[in-house]
């Protein structure tokens, strides 16, 4: 993440901390030791004693905190056997429009969820932006589209059997409300310490496990919002942090995917890549095992997914109605290309290539459009080496072309979305809703930065500006092919047939079109935590035969196909098409006012 956004959700934590400090003197709490790893490694160093061997300890000392725990409570209540949790922190009523995060009036669905009879299950997927109280509210949601709310990706609380939440910035005692306090709920989020940038564990709550993912510099972003439900799994991928403004002041995006357990496992596959084998990893990387192991061997022994190994998630859930690709950013240096092309935006790359195949591809032309909250250090280099990617071209030539030649090729068909001075000023909530969008001064007056990329971010829904991250492309030309995201959907080993379109391919088990209809694409569409930075999507180097992928952030989000003009109009939560920056134009700099009379920006003082 940019060092001003850093700083500025380092400053939301600590306020939200300090707010908790009483509180949390006189709640007595179980804490567990922290597992470390090697802050330049990521591997344990040669001085501790080994993972296996702490992990045995974390989980053996835990159940031994805990049981003096439950007999500490017990006395306390003489024969009760009820568990004691932290209070629910006590709620206003609020009209819809006042808590659009809670309320669940109004809420419509616009899938189609036909296998189970329920209008709250997702079985081919839903992309909604977020309830907002400054869009006016009607019947059928906001402007006449349903809208997500938190309390609605939840669900029933008390069906909750196992939550897997990650979030940047976290506000805990408003996300603890949201499920009940036998819910076991493992919370990814950043290190405590941000110097050291070690992978821990820690219980911080009775039934909530907090793990770090290792982070070189102690930074990096993890929007991934990830729910289990009972009966089935539910997985949510969002552009909204676990704070409250995010839920009901500012426009987010989210994209939800319900997923049936499968009646009998299918055989584990290695060699598997597709959405869930993306999702395991991802989960491994984040440092979620070891919290898994100690909800098993502790409170929660028959918890629905209870480990990652031998591809546990890929086995027990049928993933075939699932038409999204994942896209992941993983922090750290990846050196190969089996590596490679499973992160950042080479990911993305396999995925477009996997969507269209090798049709027309040197004469199809993108033009890529980015709508984003932070903005980047860009280069021409860099710029040129993600539309590469953006149009599902491998970077194997470009890496063995000089660097020099490379710098001095020209802009490509980049619209860089970014909400202006002006426009954030007349915003709803003005001066103080830009605290969540972040460009430097430094970067903008750059002599190299590109200036003319730069287009007008406004919502579809009026005056409330944007922290949806959201790309989308479209073709010069547009293409049939017999591939696409619903055969990555069907990789899974399964025979399963959509109903919900009459006209999607469907492939048998070796991926062959049995010669049902077929779908253009004009385009793709992406939606997650990614903002459209180097640190966020990664930086290539090295050469075509040993490339290496550098990412500073732990991101993730969903590419999907896009099949025609209106269905493009209808995901986009930007006005279409983007204005381009007109000569009086600046973006929107945080602690700087813009004086016209000298064309500049000057520092609030």
């Amino acid at each position: 993440i940019d060092d001003d956004e850093a700083r500025f959700q380092a400053d939301i934590q600590r306020a939200l901390e300090a707010s908790k400090a009483d509180n949390s003197q006189q709640s007595p709490r179980t804490s567990l030791a922290s597992l470390s790893t090697d802050s330049r490694s990521g591997t344990p160093p040669s001085s501790r004693i080994p993972v296996s061997i702490a992990t045995s300890e974390f989980v053996s000392e835990r159940a031994k905190m805990e049981q003096e725990r439950l007999a500490r409570a017990k006395r306390m209540r003489g024969d009760d056997d009820q568990v004691l949790s932290i209070a629910e922190p006590p709620r206003k009523r609020r009209t819809p429009s006042d808590n659009p995060s809670t309320s669940q009036a109004g809420v419509a669905s616009s899938s189609k969820s036909t296998a189970h009879g329920d209008a709250n299950i997702y079985w081919d997927g839903e992309l909604r932006q977020t309830a907002n109280r400054y869009v006016e509210f009607g019947e059928n949601g906001e402007n006449g589209k349903p809208v997500w709310r938190l309390s609605e990706i939840i669900g029933d609380r008390s069906q909750v059997e196992l939550a897997i939440i990650s979030s940047y910035a976290l506000q805990q005692s408003w996300i603890h409300g949201f499920f009940a306090p036998s819910t076991p709920v493992v919370l990814v989020t950043q290190p405590v310490d941000s110097g050291s940038g070690n992978a821990s564990v820690k219980e911080i709550l009775p039934n909530w496990i907090r793990v770090t993912p290792f982070l070189r510099g102690g930074r990096g972003v993890m929007h991934m919002k990830i729910f289990y439900k009972s009966g089935r799994l539910r997985i949510a991928v969002s552009t909204a942090n676990l704070v409250e403004i995010d839920w009901r002041d500012i426009e987010n995006t989210v994209w939800v995917q319900d997923v049936p357990r499968r009646s009998s496992p299918i055989a584990h596959d290695s060699k598997a890549s597709d959405f869930p084998a993306t999702f395991e990893y991802v989960l491994k990387s984040l440092n979620v095992e070891p919290a898994l192991m100690s909800l098993v061997q502790n409170d929660h022994p028959n918890i629905p997914f209870p480990s990652l190994k031998a591809g546990a998630l890929r086995t027990a859930y049928d993933f075939s109605r699932v038409r999204a690709r994942l896209i992941p950013s993983i922090a750290g240096k990846h050196e190969g290309w089996p590596k490679v092309i499973r992160v950042g935006h080479t990911s993305l790359m396999k995925a477009v290539d996997d969507m269209i195949g090798q049709s027309k591809k040197a004469s199809n032309k993108v033009t890529l459009e980015c709508q984003g909250s932070s903005i980047g250090t860009y280069s021409t280099q860099w710029l040129n080496e993600i539309y590469g990617s953006a149009g599902g071209v491998s970077p194997e030539k470009w890496l063995d072309e000089p660097k020099s030649r490379r710098a001095k090729l020209p802009l490509p068909n980049i619209k860089i979305l970014f909400p202006t001075h002006d426009w954030v000023l007349k915003s709803v909530l003005g001066e103080r809703g830009g605290g969540t969008m972040f460009c430097r001064r430094s970067q903008w007056e750059g002599a190299k930065f590109p200036r003319e990329l730069f287009h007008q971010s406004k919502s579809k829904r009026g005056r409330v500006l944007m922290h949806s991250k959201m790309m989308i492309a479209t073709f010069s030309q547009p293409i049939i092919t017999n591939s696409g995201s619903v055969k990555d959907g069907r990789d899974d080993g399964s025979n399963t047939e959509s109903d919900s379109d009459d006209d999607i391919i469907v492939l048998d088990d070796k991926g062959k079109d049995r010669g049902e209809p077929q779908k253009q694409i004009i385009g793709w569409a992406y939606v997650g935590s990614h903002n459209f930075t180097p640190s966020a999507w990664g930086n290539l180097s090295g050469s075509g035969f040993t490339p290496i992928m550098n990412i500073t952030n732990y991101e993730l989000g969903v590419v999907f196909p896009l099949h025609g003009e209106d269905e493009m109009n209808a995901v986009s939560c930007y006005e279409r098409p983007p204005r381009k920056y007109r000569t009086n134009d600046l973006p929107w700099v945080r602690g700087c006012f813009f004086r016209r009379s000298v064309g500049s920006y000057i520092p609030y003082t």
